[in-house]
């Protein structure tokens, strides 16, 4: 193939697009059984109502959903029409293990299914697959339940129980208003204050926070979420459980012991379960052999393109983690992609960038 696309989430998706419309010969790989990227996996009780900012992939909107069903539903449902309406073949389930270099200039892109080289790769991986579970000294002697927001199974399993959650994100606000529900107690614990966002969000807004995260892509560092840097947002939800004490926030303990957690100043808070909404990392040790990674522990990019091997491109990776972003940005690594394989400077591959154009 002209080029691999590993992933079918949003990110995936919209590059596979404007792949087929600039006629670039391309396959995706997706690891998961079913089309719906990490939406599938997502908890019941997050319903397509209380999801924050799904953009519609290029070309086809999603209309008339239901906003109390789960979003695990609606946004597989569809993205799976999407993939029929547009032709998209994703083979799946294959699980990519390495991508190396392969003769000729070419990449080889490895997996269980087979191994397909390629002119270039678009990892679209996402970070689903790679949560980030801190450590603290005596985690392993808490004798209750720990779980991570990859595995949480919604409310209903929490009933009666008392629960710490642990993180600063939207994550970690929308476990807290679905568990204080049902549990006896719930202790929010986070590292540094929350910041909550009162009033609008437009678009200088988010020009600024994907700034941000876009300047610690380039100077090689792993990057942050987008979500990460704009605060969190105030609803009518949220500003119950703040006057109500739910979303009450502690600091984050010093030690776990075997039936809660501790901290410096004698503080102690029993517990049954530990819920860690303490995000995810980029899931791309398959592109280790590329040795892509920079000093400061990220992959350094040049828009898509990665500084050290302008055969890849990652879309859904720091400035792009989000689903406007990564719209976006499969268009920009397809228009940079048919200037690699046509040798074809910026500025002369009008034709490709008006097909991209007209499907974004």
């Amino acid at each position: 193939m002209d080029v691999v696309v590993v992933g079918a989430g949003q990110a995936g998706l919209s590059s596979a697009h404007h792949l087929a419309r600039a006629g670039i010969a391309h396959v995706v790989l997706d690891h998961a059984p079913r089309p719906g990227g990490a939406w599938q996996f997502r908890w019941p009780s997050l319903t397509y109502g209380k999801v924050h900012g799904m953009h519609a992939l290029p070309g086809m909107e999603l209309t008339g959903a239901d906003p109390l069903r789960p979003s695990s539903e609606v946004i597989s449902e569809y993205f799976a029409a999407y993939e029929d309406r547009f032709g998209l073949r994703v083979r799946r389930p294959v699980d990519v293990t390495a991508v190396r270099d392969g003769a000729d200039g070419r990449l080889l892109v490895e997996s269980g299914s087979g191994t397909w080289s390629a002119r270039a790769l678009i990892n679209a991986t996402g970070t689903w697959d790679r949560p980030f579970w801190p450590r603290y000294p005596g985690q392993e002697a808490f004798r209750g339940r720990q779980l991570h927001t990859a595995n949480y199974p919604g409310p209903a399993e929490f009933a009666g129980a008392r629960v710490i959650v642990v993180g600063g994100g939207t994550s970690a606000v929308q476990h807290l208003l679905e568990v204080s529900e049902v549990s006896a107690e719930s202790t929010w614990v986070t590292r540094r204050p929350p910041v909550f966002r009162d009033g609008g969000f437009g678009e200088a807004e988010g020009r600024a926070a994907v700034a941000l995260v876009e300047d610690r892509v380039r100077r090689g560092l792993p990057p942050q979420s987008v979500v990460s840097v704009t605060g969190l947002p105030l609803n009518e939800a949220v500003r119950g459980a703040l006057a109500s004490g739910v979303l009450a926030r502690l600091p984050v303990f010093d030690r776990l012991t075997a039936t809660g957690a501790t901290w410096a100043d004698g503080r102690r808070v029993e517990a049954d379960a530990i819920l860690w909404a303490t995000g995810f990392r980029p899931a791309v040790d398959h592109l280790a052999p590329l040795r892509l990674r920079e000093p400061g522990g990220g992959i350094r990019l040049d828009g898509t393109r990665a500084v050290r091997d302008e055969r890849v491109h990652l879309v859904g990776y720091g400035p792009s983690a989000s689903t406007i972003g990564a719209n976006r940005a499969g268009g920009a690594a397809v228009r940079e992609i048919h200037r690699l394989l046509t040798r074809a400077p910026a500025g002369t591959a009008a034709d490709v960038s008006a097909a991209i154009g007209a499907g974004a």
